[in-house]
């Protein structure tokens, strides 16, 4: 089955299929999303408004039998930021997509106010259907009711009551194998699919397979690539404690964010710890370990139950539970979990929203601490949308700027995440030079400048983070285009089979002969077409600077602040 392209109107309520350009033939993932909106939006546009448009791509090994390629990722110009932007998850839509053919879905357009559509998508194409009956709805809810309408095998890519408000924190949710949530979550591209009147997408379940090249040398190639994962102990560890095992880790290096970014150490850190969650999951019956995806061998996911040993919430992240755990000084993990399923079923992102909370508190709106507050407030103020409600939905930004409050840890008014720039430097040159506003995975500086892998840089130190954070901004950009979860990177760094492996695989699918210097030309080319886009947009090189308060402020334990020079930050695009 050849690949296609599924285009989608919303103006005319039009679908057509179109053959796959040569250009993009080589792309998928975040180096499709981001062709695809450099070509065809203009970068001054209104995020929300005809001109930007939503691109949906697999990776260039979804649907294949490859380990842990069930990444999808999403493309627009962002509502939050105003620069181009990708957000990828988990969950079932990126294989279902690959195997029905579909190289990217892309939907322009706004239909008429008030207007509320379903997509559907088959081998054939995409068929568009009025909705009214899950508008208003939870994502929980409208899974459960497509499961009903259309069988339990389709998968799904929806938004809550906050994409539906355009509210800029919203999130795109996709279904996993449990039909329960996994989030596109930075950037609001929800709000762009809520523009596009939206509610929903469904994917019929296809048994056809994706073709590959060559399959004996395919099977052999995702063996070794497997093999490395499996045996990698940070995979190891990851699989036991989930990204939380995280949070003792960084609180013992002064670099976990707690107060809103007045402290590196939270006192409450045991009892939201990975370990903790762990064997409180364990005594009440949850799950510890599970994929977010078919074909994962990491599992870092996990079900974590309630008191009353019901489920609660899953994919229970290091950073959403550091974000409404020590940068709001909350300390009772169902607290965090609870906030973490209302924020799933809403559609937002738990870190923007998460952060906007912790500006809050700062203003005063409520106490720091009071987890049982942030739950009502999440359920009553922000889900129905009232006026602090909206305010809270547009981030940490928003809440800022609403309240006079000038420590808002945001760069290109994205919140920052759970490592502080000023006690592991590297990870402060991604959140200034990513093109897509402070984010942690578009390039993980973490694994060398606190867990070694890769090598070993102090995080203190100012020397080599520039390059530490491009070199890994380069091989994110690649690896987010494969399809390949980001977790693979700790094996790739580690271990000399597995990133020979994994380019050994995309050889055999496309029958092609790519070397690890085309891997790398790929990376440097999507960050390179990416911030083409934001500079045409308007943004300049003053713009990929931290809040002012990381220079002026110290922060414990270590004493330190931000003090890399910006002609160093500057520097990091001379490739």
């Amino acid at each position: 089955m050849a690949d296609k392209i599924f285009r989608v109107n919303m103006t005319d309520l039009s679908a057509a299929v179109e053959k796959v350009p040569a250009t993009w033939m080589g792309l998928g993932g975040r180096g499709l999303t981001s062709t695809v909106i450099a070509a065809e939006v203009e970068p001054t546009c209104h995020p929300l408004g005809a001109g930007n448009k939503l691109v949906i791509a697999p990776g260039l090994l979804s649907g294949t039998q490859a380990a842990n390629s069930g990444r999808l990722s999403c493309g627009a110009k962002s509502p939050l930021t105003g620069t181009i932007k990708e957000a990828n998850s988990g969950g079932t839509a990126a294989q279902m997509l690959a195997r029905l053919g579909v190289k990217a879905l892309i939907i322009e357009g706004i239909p008429q106010p008030d207007s509320w559509y379903g997509l559907h998508v088959t081998a054939a194409g995409v068929t568009i259907t009025t909705e009214t009956e899950l508008i208003g709805l939870g994502n929980y809810e409208v899974i459960e009711r497509l499961n009903a309408r259309l069988g339990d095998k389709i998968g799904v890519i929806s938004i809550g009551p906050a994409g539906e408000m355009r509210m800029t924190a919203a999130n795109i949710s996709i279904k996993d194998p449990g039909s329960r949530i996994r989030s596109s979550g930075r950037g609001g591209l929800g709000a762009v699919m809520g523009s596009k009147g939206i509610k929903f997408i469904t994917i019929e379940a296809s048994e056809a397979k994706v073709e590959i090249a060559r399959p004996e040398d395919f099977l052999g190639a995702s063996r070794a690539f497997a093999k490395a994962l499996i045996d990698n102990p940070i995979s190891q560890a990851l699989g036991q404690y989930g990204t939380n095992v995280l949070v003792n880790i960084i609180n013992e290096a002064g670099g976990l964010p707690t107060r809103n970014f007045t402290a590196g150490q939270f006192a409450g850190h045991e009892k939201i710890s990975g370990e903790t969650m762990h064997d409180t999951i364990v005594a009440r019956g949850g799950k510890p370990k599970h994929n977010c995806h078919p074909g994962c061998v990491i599992n870092c996911s996990q079900i974590y139950n309630g008191k009353d040993k019901k489920y609660l919430t899953s994919g229970f992240e290091y950073e959403s539970i550091w974000a409404m755990g020590a940068d709001c000084c909350v300390d009772d993990l169902d607290h965090i979990a609870e906030a973490d399923h209302i924020m799933d079923d809403l559609g937002l992102d738990t870190i923007e929203t998460s952060v906007a909370f912790g500006v809050a508190m700062e203003a005063g709106v409520l106490p720091f601490g009071d987890g049982a507050e942030v739950c009502r407030m999440l359920r009553e103020e922000v889900g129905r949308g009232t006026g602090i409600g909206r305010i809270i939905g547009g981030g940490a930004g928003s809440v800022g700027r609403a309240f006079g409050v000038t420590r808002v840890p945001t760069v290109k008014n994205q919140a920052i995440p759970a490592y502080d720039p000023r006690a592991i430097k590297g990870i402060g040159i991604t959140y200034a030079t990513s093109t897509q506003g402070a984010d942690h995975t578009m390039g993980y500086t973490i694994a060398t400048n606190i867990l070694g892998v890769g090598g070993k840089l102090d995080p203190l130190s100012n020397e080599g983070q520039v390059e530490l954070s491009r070199n890994l901004q380069i091989a994110t950009a690649a690896i987010d285009s494969t399809g390949m979860c980001l977790f693979i990177a700790f094996a790739a760094l580690d271990d000399a089979n597995c990133l020979p492996a994994l380019i050994d695989m995309i050889n055999a699918r496309f029958g092609i002969a790519l070397t690890a210097d085309d891997v790398t030309n790929l990376g440097k080319t999507i960050l390179k077409t990416e911030r083409a886009f934001n500079l045409a947009a308007g943004f300049t090189s003053q713009d990929d600077r931290l809040p002012e308060f990381f220079r002026t402020e110290p922060i414990a334990p270590h004493n330190v602040v931000w003090d890399i020079d910006n002609a160093a930050i500057d520097s990091f695009w001379e490739f």
